[in-house]
């Protein structure tokens, strides 16, 4: 019988720039009841010998994955796309415009036996929906992210995040909203820190394990 499992596919550590280790994060998803979780530090796969030793954890379940990070127009414009499942760490392209980088990464996160997510699309101002709409293969788009600086509200003349997300729909691409925390600050709990727990997804599944997970 299907079942609901919570998890989170953007999270930081301080194998790029969180500031926690990966022990301790996934020990904090753990203690408040993910089911899965993907560490996508920022182009580096961190891998745990997780559910070794005496204590085998069976919680949360640990999918491979990457936050690809590119940047274009002499470091201006941030491009930055998980790859969830990935087999090997990607090593960012940059295609010189926003729409031939995009679409170079998210070939790789696939190539690689990944899903690509499309991250904070208005972090910087970095892409909308007239960029999204012009990529094929990516599976998700961040609707929602915690981190403070992502700017999902949008402003004036710069369109929120669920209009993005509404102009890809409407363009005739197929693509799912996902909400995520991008954690990174695992110590201060403020509004001005990217404290884990403000967004998670839920995947409707058989059975928890990567390729259940990343097909439900």
């Amino acid at each position: 019988m299907a079942k609901w499992f919570k998890g989170n596919i953007h999270t930081h550590t301080t194998e790029s720039d969180g500031d926690e280790t990966p022990e301790k994060v996934v020990r904090w998803f753990r203690r408040h009841g993910y089911d899965f979780l993907v560490l996508s530090d920022h182009n580096h796969v961190t891998l745990l010998n997780y559910g070794a030793g005496k204590r085998r954890f069976k919680r949360p379940l640990m999918i491979p994955g990457e936050e690809v990070s590119a940047r274009i127009k002499g470091g201006a414009i941030p491009i930055h796309i998980n790859g969830i499942g990935i087999s090997r760490v990607i090593e960012p392209i940059d295609g010189g415009e926003i729409v031939p980088t995009i679409q170079a990464n998210v070939d790789a996160i696939i190539q690689a036996g990944g899903i690509a997510s499309l991250n904070h699309p208005n972090y910087q101002w970095a892409f909308d929906h007239t960029h999204i709409s012009q990529v094929t293969g990516a599976s998700l788009l961040e609707v929602f992210n915690g981190h403070p600086a992502t700017n999902i509200y949008g402003a004036p003349g710069k369109s929120n995040t669920e209009e993005i997300w509404d102009g890809v729909l409407s363009s005739g691409r197929h693509i799912y909203g996902v909400a995520t925390d991008d954690s990174h600050n695992y110590h201060d709990f403020t509004p001005s820190m990217s404290n884990p727990g403000r967004g998670w997804v839920m995947v409707r599944s058989d059975d928890l394990n990567q390729d259940a997970i990343l097909n439900g």
